[in-house]
């Protein structure tokens, strides 16, 4: 395994943690201990649960948060959190696959997000830092030059104010720009832990380290946890990046979880006013944040299906050479990664999670663009819930399926879980098991590939790497430190624990395994 002495040392010498989280005091809130009813019961803490519970308490109703880890530490802050409507060249698309009505939906949807977070912030004086900006897409490829007018003019068209660019504030010249007006960026978590703190109180609570592992849909909804505990509840929101229940819906063929990178850097220039991103790969994504008496800038990139890699710390490295080329640059302070749940057609899905059910509900697979199309999806939930309807779920609808609009990627995708559920049980394991400190390899023992990582105690951590969702091989993932499924996104770590979901359970260790005598071919 190549080791970080290969790439440039100054990235590899950042914190390797998220800005957001790193410069936020947390909260703690306590585990549930025994069981509880409440109206709604919402899965998963990130900014789709804690807003959809904020506004139902606020509607009289009683909630319960049930996050698995820290409430706002997984997708949502792991975020570049540009608080944007423009979401690459998203309303083109839509047109062409849903109608005008649709893609109207979803301008309005995503542009009312942006002026809700906005209105929130200043009712509840939330220090956030908070700002208005433009978003630009930029091209310096000529074949995106007609894309780019085609979205400026399908963006207009649904009432956003875009325009045509030649030029835009960066270092470097480009062939065409859209820019949108009126968009915004903040900092996610000094924003979401504020209106969390509203939630507990009057039968209302949030808890966290309460891993949910199955619910019971009925006239009466039950969630249940880990440890056997359960919340009774008429209405349940699955807010868990990928949904942690299924309904007979099939999203684990209707997702896809796609990894990309973040650099935090100091410039010795200013940064222009704006947020940035590229039509084409490989993407390159820019915004500047405050930071101390100064700011630092948001350098992002890199995607890649996750678990389709395992020497993933060449994303890291990319964005290093990206920001050296494009700016003065003189220190890189943090580096981290995220995953995004992907739909086959490129919209969310928010709504009721089968079209069986009006008791559990579903938001997931934001893409790139959580700020605001998560915001939009709590007042969608919230709207079902209290109301029975919302004007804008139409087009978010979880239970749509247009073959002609994605069935070639729905296909496509599928085959790749096809490919990753037999690859790895054929593919010899090296016979090399020579494996040093920070290394990974997989190897054969008693007839089982096995994966096995020497920790820099020494200690060697072997598990069983097929994923204990679907069953596909897990890859090693060298920046992460993460057994990854290629297949649906689930990651573990090296000593076996879940990462994230949709798997709900550990690897299993080979220390539990017979035949020990054989150990010693390592």
């Amino acid at each position: 395994m190549e080791g970080i002495g290969s790439y440039n040392s100054d990235v590899f010498s950042s914190i390797h943690e998220p800005y957001w989280i790193a410069s936020t005091e947390r909260k703690e809130y306590p585990a549930l201990k025994e069981n509880t009813k409440v109206d709604v019961a919402v899965v998963g803490g990130g900014i789709v649960g804690i807003t959809s519970a904020f506004l139902l308490k606020n509607k009289g109703l009683k909630v319960a948060v049930l996050e698995a880890n820290r409430i706002a530490h997984g997708t949502t802050g792991h975020t570049t959190a540009k608080i944007t409507s423009q979401h690459n060249l998203i309303y083109d698309k839509i047109i062409s696959k849903f109608g005008e009505e649709k893609a109207r939906q979803y301008a309005e949807a995503n542009e009312s997000a942006i002026h809700f977070i906005a209105n929130l912030v200043k009712e509840k004086n939330i220090d956030c830092d908070f700002c208005w900006c433009p978003a630009y897409v930029y091209t310096q490829s000529e074949k995106y030059i007609e894309k780019i007018e085609k979205e400026v003019e399908a963006a207009s068209s649904l009432g956003i104010k875009a325009s045509y660019e030649e030029n835009i504030p960066l270092p470097f010249n480009i062939k065409a720009a859209i820019k949108f007006d009126n968009q915004a960026q903040f900092h996610p978590l000094k924003y979401l832990l504020s209106i969390a703190k509203e939630i507990p109180g009057d039968g209302s609570e949030i808890f966290e380290t309460t891993k949910v592992v199955d619910i019971k849909d009925g006239e009466k909804c039950t969630v249940v946890t880990e440890d056997g505990k359960r919340v009774t509840a008429d209405k349940v929101i699955i807010a868990s990046h990928f949904p942690c229940y299924d309904g007979r819906s099939m999203y684990f063929a209707r997702i896809y979880a796609e990894k990309s990178y973040v650099l935090g850097v100091k410039i010795k220039e200013k940064f222009p006013e704006g947020m940035f991103i590229t039509a084409e790969d490989p993407v390159h994504s820019l915004r500047s944040q405050n930071y101390g008496d100064g700011e630092i800038v948001l350098v992002g990139g890199g995607k890649h299906k996750t678990g389709s890699e395992s020497k993933t710390n060449i994303h890291y490295k990319n964005l290093g050479d990206f920001a050296r080329e494009s700016f003065d640059l003189q220190e890189i302070l943090y580096r981290w990664s995220t995953q995004d749940c992907m739909t086959v057609d490129d919209v969310p899905y928010v709504g009721y999670c089968a079209s069986n059910t009006t008791n559990i509900l579903v938001a997931t697979g934001f893409g790139k663009w959580g700020m605001t199309n998560s915001t939009a999806a709590a007042n969608i939930l919230t709207d079902l819930i209290t109301k029975g309807e919302s004007p804008w779920s139409p087009v978010y609808n979880p239970s749509r399926f247009d073959i002609a609009a994605s069935g070639a990627k729905l296909v496509c995708e599928n085959a790749d879980v096809a490919e990753e559920l037999i690859k790895g049980k054929i593919a010899p394991a090296p016979k090399d098991v020579e494996i040093n400190i920070g290394e990974a390899k997989i190897i054969t023992v008693d007839g089982e590939r096995v994966g096995s990582y020497r920790d820099e105690q020494g200690d060697l951590h072997m598990v069983d790497i097929t994923c204990t969702h679907l069953g596909c091989e897990l890859v090693w993932n060298e920046a992460e430190k993460t057994w990854d499924c290629p297949c649906h996104g689930s990651r573990f770590s090296y000593d076996g624990s879940n990462v994230e979901g949709p798997a709900f359970n550990t690897l299993k260790h080979r220390g539990e395994w017979p035949n020990k005598k054989d150990a010693n071919i390592l």
